[in-house]
């Protein structure tokens, strides 16, 4: 019985033509302008003055751009950039007056409440054991 699934599969195999054609290696065109064009959906259809006066290209805007930090390829710790420091040089780092890091740190009114013995018989048999 396994040789006939095993000579089956073979003829299918056999027969059997990808419905995927690949027409081989791709290459990026000659014609293509790639200078910098403002998205066609952009509300005043222009780039941005900064990038206009300061940037050639989108790979020189993205090493100079800001989002949650530098975007550089590298950060070295002569550019003093992210990660540039130590934490430690960094000095200590305290909450301000009236914030808190940590809930145990509030006053002991803010703490949980300890539970009881009963709350915890209830937790761990799902509730069952409170209706006996």
């Amino acid at each position: 019985m396994n040789a006939t699934r095993v000579l089956r599969q073979a003829a299918q195999h056999a027969e059997r033509k990808p419905s995927i054609r690949f027409l081989g290696k791709r290459t990026i065109p000659v014609s293509v302008d790639h200078t910098p064009q403002p998205h066609p959906a952009s509300p005043t259809h222009s780039l941005p003055e900064s990038f206009k006066s300061s940037h050639t290209t989108f790979s020189s805007y993205r090493d100079h751009a800001q989002q949650f930090g530098p975007l550089r390829k590298t950060i070295t710790a002569a550019s003093a950039g992210i990660g540039g420091k130590a934490g430690s040089d960094l000095g200590p780092v305290a909450a301000p007056k009236g914030y808190y890091f940590d809930r145990n740190e509030l006053p002991s009114r803010f703490h949980r409440a300890p539970l009881t013995a009963a709350e915890i018989e209830a937790i761990e048999t799902g509730g069952a054991a409170s209706f006996a």
